[in-house]
Order: C-alpha cells, then structure tokens, then sequence
C-alpha cells in the first residue's frame, strides 16, 4: 500500500446497461470527456470527496466474458487504483426492491460436470479485495449512504447488504426455473443474481489483485421478473447502487489505495462541454472450487 501525496486517485467503473453508465455519470462533477480505447469508450469526470477522484466509466453490455476482458483493457489502459461494476440486479431473498447488495463474494454458478449420473456443479468463487469489502460493511453499518441517491432520496430508504451474489449467463425469470432451484441448493446464500460479476473479479484478480468491488440494485425478484416491473424499478435500482459505490469511494484514505506502476497512458484530458457446496479446492488468490457434498472430487 501507498500514501498518494497529491491526494488524488483514480478509478474505473464498468457498467452493463446504458441506464446504469447513466446512474454512475450522475455522479460526476464538471463537464466529462470522451476518451476511447482500442474501440472501448470512457466517459471521463472527476469525483471530489476526501480525494479527488479522476473516474473513467464505460458500458460494456452483459456477459462475465466480456466483463473480465474489458476490464483487463481498462486496467491495462488506465492503471486505476480502484475498479468497481456498478448495476442492477435479481434479488433471491432477504431483500426487496430497491435496496443494494455489495458482494463479499461472487459464486459462477454455471461451472459443472455433465455426466452420465447427471449433472455435477462445480461453482467457483471470485471475492473482491477485502480492504473495499470491509468499507462496503462500514458504508452499510452507518446507513448515511442514502443521502448520495439522484436525483433526491427515497422517501422510503433502501437497505444495503454485504453478502454473496450468484453469476452465470442466464436471466432467471422464475423462482421455480431449473436454474433458480441450482442456485437454492448451491448458493443458497446468495442474496442477488446478476450476469457480469464473475468475470469483473475473475478480471480484477489477474491483474494482481487490484482493489475492486461489486454493487448492485434490486431491480427485481425472481417471483416478479416482468417488463412492467423492470420499467419501475431498473432506474432506481441503478441509482441506488451508484450511490452507494460513491459513498464507499468517498470513505477511502490515501494509505488504502494500492501502489500500481502506470501502464498505458496518463488520466490526463481535456474536457469540453458536452448455500450448499463444500470446498475442496482452491485456486490461488481466494479463488475457491465448490462441490456438492457427497459429489466426485477431483476429475474432469
């Protein structure tokens, strides 16, 4: 870790949808410039809390393939001290509509074995970095991040969580599907369900471990999924969830940003107007393999 002197740190946000580049843009101060690389575009602002935060945010469209690849141009580009993914997502249980879920751990659900016995899952596991992780729980613990939400608060105040989120490459629409009664039996403690996640942290972990969180907004239950209700509840959601990924930027010290050498280009611009499953592996940096008990260990 590093003390940056000039108070000033930088930091990446990759969304999935146009509505939630729009939720994190909103945060922003000053006019934003545009800056492209190899063909992903950035909007790029400043953030002025405790530092002053030069923040590049792109939208990437769905999928953990193209989040962890896209992120790996970002990092690669920008050198960031901090990267986050910002979004909505499908709350499981224990939460409702609007409140906001940052993961202390993201579970690819879709990981598995197809057999003759049947199918066999292997769920991995990707964590964040634990010094966001703990300032996530603080964020959540004093209840204040409520005040960020734009344009105004709720009158009725969301609540935040720290706890697992379940990725795959499915929008599950039905609390009775297939994939929600996998995700009950394997990642019963998975409180959101999104389709980037995994690839976001999978990202963040190859390229050493640089500080990233994930933060999402309840757009919708799994007994619930409709258009009508993806029209009512995706925007606050998105807003719900920048706000507090704001609010946990703003709580971080100048000793708590990792010491990166610059890669690519300089943040310089110009700006013009404008639950179940038992461990029985592990790959390095957290990275944890998930069997159901009583399952085959071990082969391929």
């Amino acid at each position: 870790m590093c003390r940056i002197v000039s108070a000033t740190a930088s930091a990446v946000f990759l969304t999935a949808l146009e509505l939630e580049h729009g939720a994190v843009v909103e945060h922003l101060s000053g006019p934003t410039s545009e800056r492209v690389e190899r063909g992903l575009i950035f909007d790029v602002g400043t953030f002025a809390g405790r530092l002053t935060w030069h923040v590049a945010v792109a939208q990437m469209g769905p999928g953990n393939v193209s989040a962890g690849v896209l992120l790996e141009r970002a990092v690669a580009a920008l050198s960031p001290d901090v990267v986050m993914f910002v979004g909505v997502a499908g709350g499981r249980k224990d939460v409702g509509h609007g409140d906001v879920v940052a993961a202390d751990a993201v579970y690819d659900y879709e990981s598995g074995k197809d057999g003759g016995t049947g199918y066999l899952p292997r769920i991995k596991t990707a964590a964040p970095s634990f010094p966001l992780v703990q300032r996530a729980r603080a964020v959540a613990r004093r209840n204040r991040w409520q005040h960020r939400i734009r344009p105004r608060p709720p009158r009725h105040r969301p609540a935040a969580f720290v706890q697992p989120v379940a990725a795959g490459g499915k929008v599950v629409a039905e609390d009775r599907s297939g994939t929600a009664e996998l995700l009950s039996r394997y990642c019963g403690d998975a409180l959101a369900v999104d389709m980037e996640s995994f690839g976001f942290l999978h990202g963040a972990y190859l390229n050493g471990g640089i500080a990233s969180l994930v933060v999402r907004g309840i757009s919708d239950l799994l007994a619930d999924k409709t258009a009508a209700n993806d029209r009512v509840w995706q925007v606050p959601a998105a807003r719900n969830a920048a706000a507090f990924a704001f609010e946990v930027l703003d709580t971080i010290e100048t000793t708590e940003t990792p010491d990166r050498s610059p890669a690519g280009e300089s943040w310089s611009q110009v700006n013009s107007p404008a639950e179940g499953g038992v461990v029985y592996a592990s790959q390095g940096s957290g990275n944890q393999i998930i069997h159901p008990s009583g399952g085959e260990r071990g082969s391929r």
